[in-house]
C-alpha cells in the first residue's frame, strides 16, 4: 500500500468533500481515505501495484462529486 497526499482547488463544501471520500473508499484498491475541505488535501492509502489505475477513478469520482474540483496530480 502507498500513501500519497494531493493538494485540491475548487472544493466548494464540506458535504462534498465528504461525499466525495465515501465515493473513493468504495473504489477497489482503496485501503483509506480523506478528503479535508479544511485544508484542501486528499490523502488516499492505495494499492501501490494499480495506483495509477486507482488515482484515475478518484479523478472522476471528484468530477462526478464536483465538477469544479481539481487534483493536484
Amino acid at each position: 500500500m502507498v500513501k500519497k497526499r494531493f493538494n485540491l482547488t475548487d472544493l466548494d463544501c464540506a458535504n462534498c468533500a465528504a461525499k466525495m471520500e465515501a465515493a473513493i473508499k468504495k473504489i477497489d484498491g482503496v485501503n483509506d481515505c480523506t478528503v479535508s475541505f479544511l485544508t484542501q488535501k486528499l490523502t488516499l492509502d492505495a494499492d501501490d501495484a494499480r495506483f495509477d489505475a486507482i488515482l484515475q477513478q478518484v479523478v472522476k469520482v471528484c468530477k462526478k462529486v464536483e465538477p469544479d474540483c481539481m487534483i493536484q496530480l
